[in-house]
């Protein structure tokens, strides 16, 4: 897994607004404190989330990109990409894989951040459709898209040189349980990742009982770990893609 002192670029790709946030907002704010430039590709606007349905969903996107925004700046990020696709409704598509590489040749990172492109029978939730097409259209533009001269003739993309990420990191969740190999401590920037999903105001009925539940869960991933009692960890699958 490379450090933080080996790392200029991050990248980060995920389905919704709010999805960098539960998996990665410690991480993150690791990264930017270290120097890194950390940047968030948005596949979707988070159009059919929510529980207000007073708002039109247009609305709702436009709601979530300024929360998205905030979260962002908590843990130090001010680049992010808004692709624009429909929540609820994202396919492994070329258009996808073209955008995503196009983000990636564009930021020229060392290390994407991505979903798992795994279903697992065992977690509905941790296989939401649209986590599982944005990871595997992530891990089609870390190869072969985004570092062959040749995809995408006469595409946007065509125009940028190619870029070779040297590693992918996959948060938990299908795929990475069993088979983590990088544990980043992220008990000195537990409060800022509480903000940051904070942020998110229109997703959480019960903001006391979300906190409460992130702060459990990340202890329980850093003492699961070989962290001390009480410290937080999230957990990643670590891909070498050179």
């Amino acid at each position: 897994m490379l450090q933080s002192s080996e790392i200029e670029r991050v990248l980060v790709a995920t389905a919704h607004p709010d999805d960098v946030d539960f998996m990665s907002a410690g991480t993150i704010a690791n990264l930017t404190d270290d120097g890194v430039e950390v940047v968030y590709c948005l596949v979707t606007d988070g159009q059919a989330g929510g529980f207000d349905n007073s708002i039109s969903r247009v609305e709702m996107g436009d709601i979530r990109r300024r929360e998205q925004t905030n979260a962002a700046a908590e843990v130090g990020v001010t680049s992010l990409h808004f692709l624009g696709y429909m929540d609820g409704m994202v396919e492994v598509s070329m258009n996808l894989r073209h955008d995503i590489s196009h983000v990636i040749r564009q930021v020229r990172p060392q290390v994407v951040i991505a979903q798992s492109p795994l279903r697992t029978l065992e977690s509905t939730y941790g296989s939401h459709p649209d986590h599982t097409a944005t990871g595997e259209a992530t891990m089609c533009a870390v190869y072969p898209d985004a570092r062959n001269e040749f995809a995408f003739p006469g595409e946007p993309c065509a125009d940028l040189e190619p870029w070779e990420v040297e590693e992918v990191w996959i948060p938990f969740g299908p795929g990475t349980e069993d088979n983590c190999d990088g544990v980043i401590d992220i008990t000195d920037q537990v409060e800022r990742k509480i903000r940051a999903l904070q942020c998110h105001e229109s997703q959480h009925r019960e903001p006391d009982a979300m906190t409460e539940m992130v702060r459990e869960w990340f202890q329980r991933n850093g003492e699961a770990n070989g962290l001390s009692s009480g410290r937080s960890a999230e957990i990643y699958r670590v891909i070498d893609t050179r």
